[in-house]
């Protein structure tokens, strides 16, 4: 059973509406203006859960039992892991001090920014690593949300309708300090890449896939298939405990091409901008290690007109022309890298 499936108790019928109308109000047009073709939403990249189904919470049997992670002295309840309003902290020794809106949040409106995007600021395959991020970077992005820039190509991606329902009311010095602290946080590997033909079965569960009992096989094809190290670690919002991301094989080699020489004007070369390494220059910032999953997610959005802003705005011309297959293999690239 889940312990942590929290989204789902977050989410309000308002949150969900409210995304919907602005996903459904996006222009897709390409770099002439004109309505482009949309490929099938990547479903592993948008990932969706599944109606809830019934609990042992809803059943009236309440777990009370202390969780534990190697290398922590910390216990934690299911109660206390399910808290929006408190950031499991299994590693204080290992960040700076949290700041009350990162650690907290403020009631009722505000989750802690470390619930999501952990004390750590490393993040899952749901979100976004908000470590080592500029810090003006990260404040001009809570404000696309609020003001509507930012939104999701898939209206029922959760965890998007919480940072534009809720994240965005915090006030200007919460998010401020949110940043400031994220911002001073530096990365470590957090994906380990690995190129393949077939993968486990998986299923959404949590907003991100995870291992079918099953335990069988499929192809590949042209996918990301991002998933916990360890699954129980990762449900438990253990900071030191990562993801691996199945990419096709040959995608590393191809999506070095695509980013370093454009492939014959397909695109850009992105170092222009991130950097030779990827690892970000001034404001923009680094995919370098970042979650593939969520490059991917970023792409397609900007791609198809659900995100918006100054920032996205000089990204219209580098992905006007790429397919999702394109994308795939530029995320698997920068994935591979080392943050």
């Amino acid at each position: 059973m889940r312990i942590c499936n929290f989204e789902a108790a977050a989410l309000t019928s308002l949150a969900l509406a409210g995304l919907m109308a602005a996903a459904a109000a996006s222009s897709h047009c390409n770099e002439t203006g004109m309505p482009r073709a949309r490929e099938v939403l990547p479903y592993w990249a948008f990932a969706v859960d599944p109606p809830a189904g019934t609990s042992n919470a809803a059943a009236g049997v309440v777990d009370a039992e202390p969780r534990h992670v190697p290398g922590s002295a910390a216990a934690f309840t299911p109660a206390q892991l399910s808290d929006l309003f408190s950031a499991p902290d299994w590693h204080p020794g290992k960040h700076p001090t949290m700041p009350e809106v990162v650690a907290h949040g403020h009631k009722p409106d505000v989750f802690a920014c470390g619930y999501c995007h952990l004390p750590n600021g490393q993040g899952r395959p749901e979100n976004s690593t908000l470590a080592g991020l500029p810090e003006s970077y990260i404040v001009q992005q809570v404000a696309d949300f609020k003001s509507g820039l930012r939104k999701s190509s898939e209206p029922r991606h959760v965890p998007t309708a919480l940072m534009i329902g809720s994240e965005t009311k915090a006030g200007p010095q919460e998010i401020l300090a949110a940043a400031r602290y994220f911002s001073s946080l530096r990365r470590t590997p957090w994906i380990r890449v690995v190129e393949t033909d077939t993968v486990a079965k998986t299923h959404v569960a949590g907003w991100m896939l995870v291992a079918s009992s099953d335990a069988g096989i499929e192809p590949i094809g042209s996918r990301i298939i991002e998933t916990p190290e360890n699954l129980e670690r990762t449900e438990m919002r253990d900071d030191t405990s990562g993801f691996v991301a199945y990419v096709p094989v040959g995608s590393i080699k191809r999506g070095e091409s695509l980013v370093k020489t454009g492939d014959s004007g397909k695109t850009l070369p992105c170092g222009g901008c991130h950097g030779a390494d990827l690892r970000g220059h001034d404001n923009v910032p680094s995919i370098a290690g970042r979650s593939p999953s969520y490059v991917v997610r970023q792409l397609y959005d900007i791609q198809h007109g659900a995100r918006a802003g100054a920032a996205a705005g000089l990204m219209k011309l580098p992905v006007a022309k790429l397919s999702l297959a394109d994308m795939v293999s530029i995320a698997a690239y920068a994935a591979s890298l080392q943050p």
